[in-house]
């Protein structure tokens, strides 16, 4: 027998009008204007709030202390997506940067191997985004120069050994392939290709999106700026359609009025990323991070020299600030945030088949939570 349940009075993503939604053991079955039989007793009533998907964050680098380059073995990898589950998000791709090849393919192997053990409180691991080794030095930000590697089709395939289905994004500078074979290469593997840390002119990206790569890694940043005679990859990256462009927004890596101006020219093709490092979750302070230190101070963290690396700010809080300074309306931010990344690797965005426990409840742009199991409606 079908245990059914409703929610009433739901605003949901691109209607116009508040909606009903009819769940079926645990999943949505059915969503629309006038579903609810009379006299039905077990019924949610949104008053008009929000439910949207969970988010998927598509960069971080770590969390709880653990930035995944540093992964011996999966028994962190519970925790940590448990962690991300309870902030609200559904899936993640755990970024590997630049580091020491022996790190790079540990990392790979235990995130290979992970078998998550079936509980519903876990966000879950898209693939690894592995952003470097192949990178423009000029534009290295963080990453350590000593263990950048050349771009050539020979060095990719050594680095992703035999864990290429483990790797879901890419990051490289497509300057640097002076063969052309790569894109097409890793395109034939299934992996995403974002372009980034790069000193590629509008020429070089367009001959990139051109071979396959269809996305940027962190707008802005690690880039040249947008200049008006010398376009370079941002100008080309937002004048295409092929091309999503991941930001982070936070505010301190692309000031509010660049935000406005990448979702004014990017529109629909633009998500959120956190770029978050290990200290996620764990509070302003100093931590280890390889060789060197980073510092923590609001949310952002730098390297000892100043240099900027990353964020502790959690991705769906990005919502509200998008919000609060006027870049964009909550129900695009909003999307920023669940839809488009989910996208931007080509999952699925329906709502009807999806678990109640994937689903969120917006109150506002600052205040979310998860739904409650079957039979706990009442607690909402």
């Amino acid at each position: 027998m079908r245990v059914l349940q409703w929610l009433d009075r739901v605003r949901l993503l691109g209607s116009d009008r508040l909606q009903q939604v009819q769940i079926a053991d645990g999943k949505v079955a059915a969503i629309g204007a006038n579903l609810i039989p009379p006299e039905t007793v077990e019924v949610l009533d949104f008053a008009g709030d929000y439910l949207s998907l969970g988010g998927v964050d598509l960069q971080i680098n770590g969390a709880l202390g653990l930035p995944f380059p540093w992964l011996k073995t999966a028994e962190p990898l519970p925790t940590i997506s448990h962690y991300l589950w309870q902030q609200g998000i559904d899936a993640y791709a755990p970024t590997i940067v630049t580091a020491p090849l022996a790190e790079i393919h540990t990392a790979l192997g235990v995130i290979h191997e992970y078998a998550p053990n079936g509980q519903a409180s876990e966000a879950k691991i898209l693939g690894v985004h592995l952003e470097g080794p192949f990178l423009n030095p000029q534009k290295r930000g963080a990453h350590p120069p000593s263990h950048l590697q050349p771009l050539t089709l020979e060095r990719v395939q050594t680095v992703l050994g035999e864990f290429s289905d483990s790797i879901e994004i890419l990051t490289l500078a497509p300057e640097l392939d002076a063969s052309g074979e790569v894109l097409p290469y890793l395109r034939q593997l299934g992996i995403t290709v974002s372009l980034g840390h790069s000193l590629a002119t509008v020429e070089e990206a367009q001959a990139a999106f051109d071979a396959g790569a269809t996305m940027i890694t962190h707008a802005f940043n690690a880039m040249p700026p947008l200049h008006h005679r010398e376009p370079g990859l941002l100008a080309a990256a937002l004048t295409d359609q092929r091309v999503w462009c991941g930001v982070i927004g936070d505010g301190v890596h692309v000031h509010p009025q660049m935000l406005k101006l990448l979702w004014q020219c990017a529109g629909d093709r633009l998500f959120l990323v956190s770029d978050a490092l290990a200290p996620l979750g764990l509070g302003d302070g100093i931590y280890p991070w390889d060789q060197r230190h980073i510092e923590v101070k609001n949310g952002t963290a730098r390297l000892e020299d100043g240099t900027l690396c990353g964020t502790t700010v959690p991705l769906l809080a990005m919502v509200g600030r998008l919000v609060d300074w006027g870049v964009c309306d909550f129900e695009a931010a909003l999307a920023l945030a669940t839809l488009n990344p989910r996208r931007a690797v080509g999952l699925r965005t329906e709502l009807v088949g999806q678990p109640v426990s994937h689903l969120l409840r917006w109150r506002s742009p600052h205040h979310y939570e998860r739904l409650p199991v079957i039979g706990r409606f009442a607690e909402l």
